[in-house]
């Protein structure tokens, strides 16, 4: 699923129906094409991996933490690409997540609260210090990789110091009821009469389907979404067009913040505890799922869809260099090179654009 929106004077349109129909054509069959190779891609990767070593195949062991960890990466993805949607960036969404993470776990184990009870807290946790971020950025005007930087290092103290003052190991450790399905369940645990799901995906990827379709229906269906993106196209046309940009911005920096919070409660989930640590490898994937996907790092454009196979195509590489015994420094060196393509790729892109722009005229 693939949403742009650009912004454009008469003047800047090309002449003539034909021209103005051309245009999204061209977008969204660019768009596809990309996501087309990001699945070629993908596929032949898994053969690879899975010619060069037969263990990749393994459901248990390869297969389930694989998905496992695209269901989270996926999320974390969506978090950054919502802040990308308006031209920002949110350097804060791993410490988002530890934040976020910290009053699940303060839910779980000092207050007692049941499972999707405590998620809702942390929700409501991640909403609310994105709308904080958001807040600061449309008020004072500063940059957002500023904004989200201080932030990121003010959240670093605070969570810190809330572990030291209420754990003793840095780390929640309560599990409340369905917790620990979370982490081992599979589909095959989901049935509809003798019909059951393959044990190799697991039952949090779940989470990131309903992520998926609520973000996906947000930016292409709802009024707001359309906003979003016209202020991440041009914020000084979006506000003469009648639309609250400084409303927007504390919006889309408020669902970055919920939706790094969901991420957090997966990887506690998935690990079984809630540390001061959750979040901590979640920058450079948050950017590099997005960005491979097609979402635009200058605002107006996103692509949930493609988020997923972006993220998808680094989790492959990731876990067939694991498979294959690749060391942890290789694998950061291949995921920098990687991020510096996609962000080459993304500055092409937009090149090209203007170029065509320009022509068109």
């Amino acid at each position: 699923m693939t949403t742009s929106s650009t912004h454009e004077t008469e003047h800047d349109r090309p002449d003539g129906p034909a021209a103005e129909q051309a245009m999204p054509a061209r977008r969204l069959t660019a768009g596809a094409s990309q996501r087309i190779g990001l699945l070629v891609a993908i596929a032949a990767l898994v053969v690879f991996f899975g010619s060069a070593r037969s263990s990749f195949y393994n459901q248990q062991f390869s297969i389930f933490p694989l998905l496992q960890d695209i269901a989270i990466f996926t999320v974390v993805g969506l978090s950054q690409m919502a802040a990308l949607s308006i031209g920002h960036m949110n350097l804060a969404v791993g410490r988002m997540a530890a934040f976020s993470a910290m009053f699940m776990g303060l839910a779980y184990q000092e207050w007692h609260l049941p499972l999707y009870a405590g998620l809702a807290v942390g929700l409501f946790a991640g909403a609310a210090i994105g709308a904080l971020t958001g807040w600061v950025i449309s008020t004072t005007g500063v940059n957002s990789f500023v904004v989200t930087l201080a932030m990121d290092f003010a959240l670093l103290g605070l969570v810190s110091l809330v572990y030291s003052q209420f754990t003793t190991a840095a780390a929640f450790t309560a599990k409340p009821a369905g917790m620990e399905g979370l982490r081992t369940y599979s589909l095959a645990d989901l049935c509809a009469g003798p019909v059951c799901g393959s044990p190799a995906v697991p039952q949090i990827l779940l989470f990131t389907v309903v992520a998926m379709l609520l973000v996906g229906y947000l930016y292409a269906r709802s009024r707001t979404g359309r906003e979003l993106l016209l202020v991440g196209s041009n914020i000084t046309a979006a506000r003469l067009s009648g639309i609250p940009a400084g409303r927007r911005v504390v919006f889309a920096h408020a669902l970055s913040g919920t939706l790094a919070a969901l991420a957090g409660f997966m990887l506690a989930a998935t690990s079984g505890s809630f540390t001061a640590g959750i979040g901590a490898e979640f920058m450079i994937p948050s950017f590099l799922g997005p960005v491979l996907g097609g979402t635009l790092l200058t605002g107006g454009g996103v692509s949930v869809i493609g988020t997923l196979l972006g993220t998808s195509l680094v989790q492959v590489i990731h876990q067939g260099l694991t498979t294959m015994g690749i060391g942890l420094e290789s694998l950061n060196i291949y995921l920098g090179v990687i991020l510096l393509l996609a962000l080459s790729t993304d500055r092409i892109r937009s090149l090209v654009v203007t170029r065509r722009a320009a022509t068109a005229r």
